[in-house]
């Protein structure tokens, strides 16, 4: 058990604690004897209705949550793997090779289908696509685009709309908008024209959907690409100034991903907590305890598969892939 002592886990040395955190925030009672330590790419505002539905039922328990980028979880988690017990991530590639090199434990009898889940060790609790989000005032009633297809036109026709007023992933930076992009990639051709289009209109980078949202509501951005819907749908001040879009030609889906450090010293509340968020996400829908989407299926409503936990997710990762990746990426939008 780790025990908790007033102040010590702000003030305790750990390699961790000493990283720059877009947020972090502990929940329960100073007095709990058992500490969760929770790494996330997911915003806090999205888990504290989550994190607190399951320490009712842990009344022992309390959880340190920190926030940072799905690339930097993967660089910090490998650093010092024993300063967390859960990890959880959208970058669902990074995750499979976390747990393909042996940094995670089994998580036996937990009921989920075989395609959200990978030897048993790391679990899938949401399906959420990567979307575009429309500023309403660069679209008159009717004519938000559709497709790629169609945003590639609408750029086209009106570049000083759109110029310096465009944004997506610096896939360079961040872990999701990295598998997104892989993803299109493999998908079509009219990704990489899109990347040029956008890449001759200069294109805005962003680390993270929730700055992009924030620039698209402040009227700085017209069109985001790759958004996940899910971080939209979840704010109350944007449904009159934004439109999601779900493009029609090739949806991209990925699921957020769950699993249990291989250092933890307190293997069994870990486990409990990712149970909770597969089970809770499985029973009658309440949004108040789980404000993110649920898992769905293996194919989203258009039919189309979502982005696989399998081995050949990670092609993308090897290192001379990657480079050309990244190569061919930044010719098209650095120009």
């Amino acid at each position: 058990m780790r025990y908790l002592v007033a102040l010590i886990i702000w003030l305790c040395p750990l390699g961790a604690i000493a990283q720059e955190w877009e947020d972090q925030n502990a929940f329960g009672p100073a007095s709990a004897q058992t500490t969760l330590r929770v790494l996330s790419s997911t915003d806090t505002s999205l888990f504290v209705p989550i994190i607190e539905d399951f320490l009712q039922e842990q009344p022992g328990v309390s959880i340190e949550y920190f926030v940072t980028g799905t690339a930097q979880i993967d660089q910090v988690f490998r650093a010092a793997p024993e300063d967390f017990d859960v990890v959880i991530s959208s970058a669902m590639d990074l995750q499979l090779k976390l747990v393909n090199d042996g940094f995670s434990v089994k998580i036996e009898n937990l009921d989920q289908p075989q395609w959200a889940q990978w030897r048993q060790s790391l679990f899938a609790f949401t399906t959420e696509p990567a979307t575009i989000v429309i500023n309403r005032a660069a679209f008159a009633p009717g004519a938000v685009p559709q497709t790629r297809q169609e945003l590639i036109a609408a750029m086209r026709a009106r570049p000083d709309i759109f110029r310096g007023r465009v944004g997506t992933y610096d896939v360079r930076e961040s872990g999701l908008g990295y598998l997104f992009a892989t993803q299109d990639a493999r998908s079509s051709e009219t990704f990489w024209r899109l990347m040029e289009v956008m890449g001759g209109l200069d294109a805005r980078l962003y680390c993270c959907s929730g700055a992009m949202i924030d620039d698209l509501v402040a009227g700085k951005l017209m069109v985001a690409y790759n958004v996940l819907g899910s971080y939209v749908a979840a704010r109350d001040d944007v449904a009159e100034k934004l439109e999601i879009v779900l493009p029609s030609d090739f949806p991209t889906t990925m699921m957020r991903t769950a699993f249990v450090s291989s250092r933890t010293d307190v293997e069994d509340e870990a486990s409990a907590f990712v149970r909770h968020l597969v089970e809770v996400q499985t029973g009658p829908r309440n949004r108040e305890v789980f404000p993110l989407p649920p898992l769905g299926s293996a194919v989203d409503g258009t039919g189309q598969a979502v982005i696989s936990l399998e081995p050949a997710l990670m092609t993308y990762l090897d290192p001379l892939k990657r480079r050309t990746f990244i190569k061919e990426w930044s010719s098209a939008v650095i120009q």
